[in-house]
């Protein structure tokens, strides 16, 4: 079975600017995928490639098993994207942009889809207004609407709640879960890596336009990251000099502990009982794709 996008040997410069240095990728069909990285590190450059928007200098693409060179048309049938910048028609309402861009993927009698996606990424008050008059989180939602208007069986998300409110945010992601759920692949970038880690089921981390860290999210959250201690004493007690040099250092009167697993807990807990010290407040904060990004990215 092919996978739903396939990536080998992609390099890209722009200039004397690399932006993609050998990029190897495979997502299977299903999968929620999260890209990150920080700015600059080839991500847009990546999906502008797998969109066509970019001829790459070397190196091959595929959606659903098809070149997106040698057979765009039916590569693009099958690819929905949402670009990152605001990119829109003033000329036309939201509905007639969805019809437009159904005309593109040569799809008629499209209404019913339509009323659907306006209706679960709360469009339709909005259906008849010209796409000048919406305010910048609406206009984001149209590009998600015109992304899926075509029902790709591969949808790239290029940061797609940037600018959009708590309650919006939590709509779209209920209906991309469904999606997903109904077989649909789905490609996430963001910067709320509190997003991927809830949304995705894999992650690759690029940086230098090279992949530097690709597993599950669970892997990576296992492998780069690790629960947090922070314990602040009662007043007139003293950290051990033993425990001293196992801390992270000291925030807000607390003492911070990194540990790989919570069995370390007993043993600092041990340590300060034998030392006669009291425990005013202690927190445990678990692994976190955040600390994750940052231990790759200092290491990539």
């Amino acid at each position: 079975m092919n996978p739903a996008i396939r990536i080998e040997g992609v390099t890209k410069c722009f200039g004397s600017v690399q932006a993609l240095a050998g990029v190897d990728l495979e997502i299977a069909e299903g999968e929620f995928f999260g890209l990150l990285g920080p700015n600059g590190a080839g991500k847009t450059t990546l999906i502008s490639a797998l969109a066509g928007l970019v001829r790459t200098d070397a190196g091959h693409l595929a959606v659903m098993g098809h070149d997106v060179v040698a057979d765009y048309r039916a590569a693009r049938r099958r690819l929905g994207v949402v670009p990152q910048e605001l990119v829109f028609d003033p000329f036309f309402s939201v509905r007639e942009s969805l019809e437009i861009q159904s005309g593109y993927f040569g799809i008629r009698d499209n209404a019913a889809w339509i009323d659907e996606i306006l209706e679960n990424l709360d469009l339709t008050a909005k259906a008849d207004t010209n796409m000048r008059q919406l305010s910048g989180g609406m206009k984001r939602r149209v590009l998600v609407a015109q992304a899926l208007v075509h029902r790709p069986p591969v949808i790239v998300l290029d940061e797609p709640t940037a600018g959009v409110d708590v309650e919006l945010r939590q709509a779209l992601w209920g209906f991309i879960r469904r999606l997903n759920r109904d077989g649909h692949t789905i490609v996430l970038t963001t910067h709320y890596l509190e997003e991927a880690e809830n949304l995705c089921g894999r992650i690759a981390m690029l940086k230098q336009g090279r992949i530097v860290a690709l597993d599950t999210t669970a892997n990576l959250l296992r492998r780069f990251s690790g629960h947090t201690l922070r314990l602040r004493l009662a007043p007139g007690n003293g950290l051990p000099e033993a425990l001293r040099a196992l801390t992270k250092g000291e925030a807000d009167g607390a003492y911070v502990f990194s540990l790989e697993n919570c069995e370390g807990i007993e043993g600092i807990l041990a340590d300060l009982r034998n030392a006669g010290c009291s425990v005013d407040d202690i927190e445990v904060g678990k692994p976190d794709l955040e600390e994750v990004f940052l231990r790759v990215m200092e290491r990539g």
